[in-house]
């Protein structure tokens, strides 16, 4: 397209434009032949058979309450004694009485169309009060065998509608009503016969195209029917009745090829009766007017895009003229690299070009402006004032909170780099607008979980707004931990009125963090001068001693006893500094190690798996953690001493047998070794010994081995088989597959299918 001329562009988009009406034109055909089109026949349709089963349905309820109502009004009473035909003829009153029961059921007859005869028959009696034979024998009248047929089906105390032929030839639906004790003393049963003829009438419809039409009960016997033959058959032998019959819809349609014809079958259910209404249609007949529609639209819509082509072409050529003139003009003024294209590519490679160049003047000022920002900042955080930081923070007072991440490695161990990034970018966003007006914040992070925040405001606003500095920096922890689902402890140092003292404030801050060691975490400590800073170290040499003796008779409880008195003395110091806390522990390890070594313990296999164990020490933030971690150790300590061979290697089998049984859900290793009986910590040096690997890395490659078997051997997607090995992830799975095997998932299944 770019090739073409600008001009033939531009008619061919308003020759688009012109088409609207034309579009427009084509919907409204669309609908209109929608509305005509079998479907929507077909729904038309069912909708009138819908309403022929109703007006049926009403007749019939009609009828049936009016002869209960007849019922209730005791009108049978009146030949109540007479048992015997002889009985009725013996006087003029007995006569009179039947007569007037028959009037009686005359004027139900007269009350519903379509009503052939009716009678009444008393019980145990040997005759009947009928409307078509008058009051006769009970030999003389018809047989009532299919009466005993009829009320097998009848459920609770009313009538039942049942087809037959009577006698005299005349094809009726019989209502059957025996007398119940709830309406009349009387013993006797009604049965008004309505024409078969007067079903057709109300089924029927004067609808173009009805064809034929049926009415069938449950169980498939033809009640009403076009056909008079095929009264009282089994509807169920015509394979589309039989399809119908079978369905659980109460309504529906079904279109079907008959003769080189298309019928169309509608159909409906009576909840009340049970009964099926069917009709046959002709798609043929009712499609008639759809396509002389459609005929017409199609003319008329020629006849829209013959006129709208010619308008088209005069408008492009108008209003390509400018356009044109502006790309002669660039052209002479200079050259873009655009050859044997048109005036359209040609002004789009000019304006993408200025636009490219936009786009990266903004990106780098961006990307040096943040940079410039921070590293201002950082440089102010050492202590050095630079241009960019006073324009920064104008105003006179300084305060520097930082923010630690509590039990920062197991924060990293939750969270993979991605992540970790994610949540330093949202961190440092939100600390910089939480801040009240006219307060100048900046936050940048610091490395190994630590953000740095400065704040600087002046004298009114701290008069004003100092409470609501202490209220910001409380929300900011909250929404920390929001956001990193992580306790963090927030340092806050003394304010400063010289920018040239803010490197000191961040050690202040810094300082407070490190008391969390005794206040423990999750708090915001603000920094104050402590007497005794300058004091010597405390260290319970004593405490250490009985350690060591404790440890070489395998007292643990002694040991944890005095674990609790040194952590007790540490709490009950007037003050304590961080680092003389962190030197009493590193000393309690150094010398335990240098007791086992005297007495020739291998204290690389009671440390296996367990990493630098001074590291971890400095990682840990709180006296509680420290406690906790030193009961372990000692326990391992003491557990490795007093155990044998054997008693590992059937910890082993079961740690290695758990893992291989669970492999597929989330473990937890600490809740694991709670079931077996024995610490993590010792649970992992197990599984180092057995192994030569870490318990997660054997965890991982457990799986992914039985995900390259599934990768082989069946024909589940990657993330299927990411579940199925107790991956929750795809990214996951994906970048532990590499670890182990060096390539992605999908290309070890290529690599595998090659081969095979």
């Amino acid at each position: 397209m770019k090739r073409f001329p600008m001009m033939l562009q531009l008619a061919l988009i308003l020759f688009c434009v012109m088409a609207i009406p034309t579009a427009t034109l084509t919907w409204y055909s669309g609908a209109q032949i929608l509305g005509n089109s079998e479907h929507a026949i077909a729904e038309s349709a069912l909708a009138g058979l819908n309403a022929n089963r109703n007006l049926n349905e009403n007749t019939l309820d009609i009828l049936a309450q009016n002869t209960i109502r007849l019922a209730g009004t005791h009108f049978f009473d009146k030949i109540r004694p007479y048992k015997t035909f002889e009985e009725i003829n013996s006087n003029y009153e007995n006569v009179f009485n039947a007569l007037s029961v028959q009037q009686d059921l005359m004027s139900l007859n007269r009350i519903g169309d379509g009503v052939y005869s009716s009678f009444f028959y008393v019980s145990d009696s040997d005759y009947v009060v009928s409307t078509d034979k008058g009051i006769t024998k009970l030999e003389r009248y018809e047989d009532f065998d299919w009466m005993k047929e009829a009320l097998a089906e009848r459920e609770g105390i009313s009538g039942v509608w049942y087809p037959r032929k009577l006698d005299s030839g005349v094809d009726v639906i019989s209502y059957v009503l025996p007398l119940n004790r709830l309406s009349t003393t009387m013993r006797g049963t009604i049965v008004v016969n309505l024409r078969e003829t007067q079903m057709e009438n109300e089924i029927r419809s004067s609808s173009s195209g009805e064809q034929r039409y049926m009415l069938m009960n449950s169980k498939g016997t033809i009640i009403s029917h076009y056909d008079k033959s095929m009264l009282f058959k089994n509807g169920s032998e015509e394979t589309v009745i039989r399809e119908i019959l079978a369905q659980d819809k109460a309504e529906g349609y079904v279109l079907r090829e008959h003769d080189k014809e298309r019928l169309l079958y509608t159909w409906s259910r009576s909840k009340q009766f049970g009964w099926i209404y069917v009709k046959i249609y002709s798609i043929n007949e009712l499609m008639t007017k759809a396509h002389t529609l459609q005929k017409n639209i199609i003319f008329l819509t020629a006849g829209i895009i013959f006129a709208g082509t010619i308008l088209t072409v005069i408008f492009a050529t108008w209003l390509s003229k400018p356009a044109r003139e502006l790309v002669r003009t660039l052209r002479k003024r200079g050259h873009l690299g655009v050859k044997g294209r048109n005036e359209l590519a040609y002004l789009d490679a000019a304006f993408r070009r200025m636009q490219e160049e936009e786009d990266a003047l903004h990106g780098l000022l961006h990307v040096r402006e943040k940079d410039a920002s921070s590293f201002a900042v950082h440089n102010l955080l050492r202590g050095e004032l630079t241009p960019p930081a006073a324009v920064m923070f104008p105003a006179r007072y300084f305060i520097v909170a930082v923010i630690s991440i509590d039990r920062y490695r197991k924060y990293v161990s939750r969270n993979n780099p991605e992540m970790r990034s994610t949540h330093r970018q949202l961190l440092i966003s939100q600390c910089d607008s939480m801040f009240p007006n006219g307060v100048h914040t900046r936050c940048v992070y610091q490395g190994d979980g630590c953000f740095a925040i400065v704040i600087n405001y002046g004298l009114l606003e701290f008069e004003r707004e100092g409470a609501g500095i202490d209220v910001a920096i409380s929300d900011i922890r909250d929404k920390a931990e929001e956001l990193l689902v992580h306790s963090v402890t927030i340092g806050v140092s003394s304010p400063t009125e010289s920018s040239d003292n803010v490197g000191e404030r961040v050690i202040e801050a810094m300082e407070g963090v490190k008391h969390r060691m005794i206040a423990g975490s999750g708090g915001i400590i603000y920094w104050k001068e402590q007497e005794g800073r300058d004091k010597r170290y405390i260290y319970p040499a004593n405490s250490e001693r009985r350690i060591l003796n404790y440890l070489n008779h395998g007292q643990l409880d002694s040991i944890i006893k005095e674990l609790e008195i040194i952590s007790g003395e540490i709490r009950s110091a007037e003050y304590i500094s961080y680092d003389n806390i962190l030197f009493i522990y590193h000393q309690l390890v150094g010398v335990t190690i240098k007791h086992l070594r005297e007495n020739y313990v291998n204290t690389a296999r009671i440390f296996a798996g367990r990493g630098n164990i001074y590291a971890t020490l400095a990682s840990i933030d709180t006296l509680d953690d420290l406690e906790d971690y030193f009961r372990v150790f000692y326990g391992e300590i003491v557990q490795h001493l007093a155990r044998s061979p054997g008693e590992t290697n059937n910890y082993g089998e079961r740690i290695i047998s758990y893992i291989n049984e669970h492999y597929r859900e989330e473990i937890v290793f600490e809740d694991m070794a709670k079931e077996i009986g024995i610490s993590y910590s010792y649970m992992r040096k197990i599984v180092y010994e057995m192994t030569g690997m870490s318990t997660i890395d054997y965890l991982n490659q457990l799986r992914i081995e039985k995900a390259k078997q599934l990768l082989v051997d069946s024909r589940l997607t990657i993330t299927q088989i990411a579940l199925e090995v107790g991956y929750y992830n795809v990214q996951s799975f994906n970048r532990f597959f590499r670890k182990f095997e060096g390539m992605p998932p999908s290309s070890y299944k290529a690599a595998k299918l090659r081969t095979s």
